[in-house]
């Protein structure tokens, strides 16, 4: 019993000992050809990035050695430059004309969905996304958790988890008879200002980081009454007032052009398409400080399956309506002087092809480094994290992607990244 208590004794001592004494740093020492550290700033000559514990240490010129225990990283033939952003995701889903896969398809194929798409996501380039309605409840929560705490690689996510809906509207479930429709349709839809609020305070209750809004009818759902405003006034201003009340913000999906002004009097944060923009609508939304996020990917992608039988005919109808208008979102935004920020609606068209949107910004009359600031300090911004990502320096977040060439002369160079850090950790 004796040399039992004395063994005993000696193990809760080391173990003591173990969990009082300090955990080594991890330190990365990156070595980079150039470093962009914020849209606004040249590419340096060689440098030196170092990173502890997830954090940037130090940005210095030259190779600098590499301490003891560190490990190295040599990228002398790369550009290093901040983690991307992604404002308009939905991890959980992948392009499907089959809307009857709403009935067959169980909540844990979207978690396994979302796991492969955050890597692919990633790997992309992308360090942090907006996630705008996930298929299922709890999935871009749980998704969020297992990328912080490193269980899966994938990019930071923030989550307006499920999309708060009309009843009967775009982020409805439509297309099925009755019985089916009742047992599928979203709890997450409304009818009245005090439902509305209440369909926020749900969404801030089960872990929403902000609130994403179907302000409009949608192209891809199958209902076809008209692209315009789906809420009334009243129920968007118990929305936007409701998550202010709770520190959050609005996101609004809208494609018509009051439908937009409507959501931008009632002072949502962005609008998500903004398809019909006018210049009325952009007076409102200048006034109100709203920001547009194009999605111009998701136009690219849905105009690909036309005619091949993907859509059913009454979404088809809609992909050719706005397929015209489209291809002039960012020229007529910078005409009125709308700020725009960076997202591609991605799980309409592949994830992981995010970076296409880059040269479609660029196509549509912005310079290059103004579309490399939308997708990293303007994104970051809108997430309020810009003492946190976008930029590289230090204190900031270890999100560094690495490409050959210099984005600010060919931001098409964004569409082949060789190397990503995530937190501190790299993609492999």
């Amino acid at each position: 019993m004796k040399r039992t208590s004395i063994i005993a004794r000696s193990l809760l001592l080391a173990a003591t000992a173990a969990l009082a004494a300090p955990v080594a740093a991890e330190t990365f020492v990156i070595h980079a050809g150039s470093v962009i550290t914020d849209a606004a700033s040249a590419p340096t000559g060689q440098a030196t990035i170092t990173v502890t514990d997830g954090r940037i240490v130090s940005i210095e010129d030259g190779f600098q050695p590499t301490p003891d225990g560190a490990t190295m990283i040599h990228l002398p033939d790369h550009t290093l430059l901040p983690g991307l952003v992604d404002l308009h995701t939905h991890l959980s889903g992948d392009p499907s004309g089959e809307f009857w896969r709403a009935a067959t398809t169980p909540p844990e194929w979207n978690v396994l969905v979302a796991a492969k798409n955050a890597r692919l996501t990633a790997e992309a380039g992308f360090t942090t996304v907006r996630d705008l309605g996930s298929r299922t409840d709890q999935v871009t929560q749980m998704l969020r958790r297992a990328t912080a705490e490193g269980m899966i690689p994938g990019p930071r996510v923030v989550t307006s988890a499920r999309t708060i809906a009309i009843v009967g509207g775009h982020g409805d479930t439509n297309g099925f008879r009755r019985g089916v429709g009742e047992m599928l349709g979203s709890d997450f839809t409304c009818t009245g200002a005090v439902e509305c609020a209440e369909m926020v305070r749900t969404a801030s209750k089960y872990g929403a980081d902000l609130i994403k809004i179907t302000a409009t009818g949608g192209v891809l759902s199958q209902q076809g009454r008209g692209l315009e405003a789906h809420f009334s006034d009243a129920e968007m201003k118990a929305i936007v007032d409701t998550a202010r009340s709770l520190g959050l913000k609005v996101a609004a999906h809208a494609h018509g052009a009051r439908g937009i002004e409507a959501a931008a009097r009632a002072g949502v944060q962005t609008i998500e398409h903004g398809t019909y923009i006018d210049e009325q609508a952009a007076r409102v939304m200048r006034e109100n400080g709203t920001i547009l996020v194009p999605t111009l990917m998701a136009f690219q992608g849905i105009k690909e399956n036309l005619g091949t039988g993907f859509y059913t005919p009454v979404v088809e109808e809609k992909v050719r309506a706005v397929g015209p208008f489209a291809e002039s979102i960012v020229e007529r935004a910078r005409r009125w002087g709308v700020k725009m920020a960076f997202g591609t609606d991605a799980g309409v068209f592949p994830h992981g092809d995010n970076a296409g949107e880059l040269a479609l910004m660029r196509k549509g009359g912005m310079s290059d480094r103004e579309v490399l600031a939308s997708s990293t300090t303007v994104a970051a911004e809108v997430l309020g994290l810009e003492n946190e990502i976008g930029r590289l320096a230090p204190g900031f977040s270890a999100d560094i992607i690495a490409v050959e060439g210099d984005p600010l002369d060919d931001v098409a160079v964004l569409e082949d990244v060789d190397w990503v850090m995530v937190r501190g950790r790299v993609i492999d």
